[in-house]
């Protein structure tokens, strides 16, 4: 069975149409076919060892990629857009330009465009792996949060109610008092903000 590595080796730009659409319709599993975990309480940890090679991996693929660029909100607006619904166009268009070389001027750079059209099928595989990572880890982050947030409300009722007669708790339990109003105020100002 053919990889998808190989998949995205291959010049042929209907062969790459197909390894994106692949990727897509699979985008909800991992790179080993199998649906997500689904989730339960998170019981996780991240040593120094674990971040100092994840953002040494982070680094790898900056560097394997120098030619990345940042584009401004103008030059944005201004670019043509390759979507999904363009790819075919696109597709079609380099097939007609590689098979009718004739008919274009000398200035034309075909090879260039050959190029452009890998490099953008390559990176769009790329993006979907990425934004799924991307994903997942907002959603862990999500959800540790959420139960992070749990447990800090749970130990502020018990220092509420400690506070009465431990000593030393009151001061403790009215800085939490103050920042869990402050939390809870927060979306009511941000929804006036917009």
């Amino acid at each position: 069975m053919m990889t998808r590595t190989k998949i995205f080796n291959s010049s042929s730009p209907h062969t790459q149409i197909c390894a994106i659409a692949f990727f897509r319709g699979n985008h909800n599993k991992n790179y080993h076919g199998k649906d997500p975990m689904a989730y339960q309480n998170i019981t996780a940890s991240l040593s120094p060892e674990d971040i100092q090679e994840i953002k040494a991996a982070f680094a790898t693929i900056q560097a394997k990629m120098p030619f990345l660029v940042t584009l401004s909100v103008e030059e944005r607006r201004k670019l043509f857009k390759m979507g999904d619904k363009r790819l075919a166009f696109v597709n079609t268009s380099l097939i007609a330009a590689q098979t009718n070389k004739e008919i274009l001027p000398a200035s034309f750079d075909l090879d260039e465009f050959v190029r452009d059209y890998q490099l953008a099928a390559t990176l769009t595989e790329l993006l979907i792996g990425l934004r799924q990572l991307t994903e997942q880890v907002d959603d862990t982050l999500m959800a540790v949060g959420s139960e992070a947030m749990g447990s800090s409300l749970t130990v502020y009722d018990y220092v509420k109610t400690a506070a009465k007669k431990t000593p030393g708790l009151k001061s403790i339990a009215e800085q939490l008092g103050d920042r869990f109003k402050a939390i809870k105020s927060k979306p009511a100002k941000a929804a006036v903000n917009s």
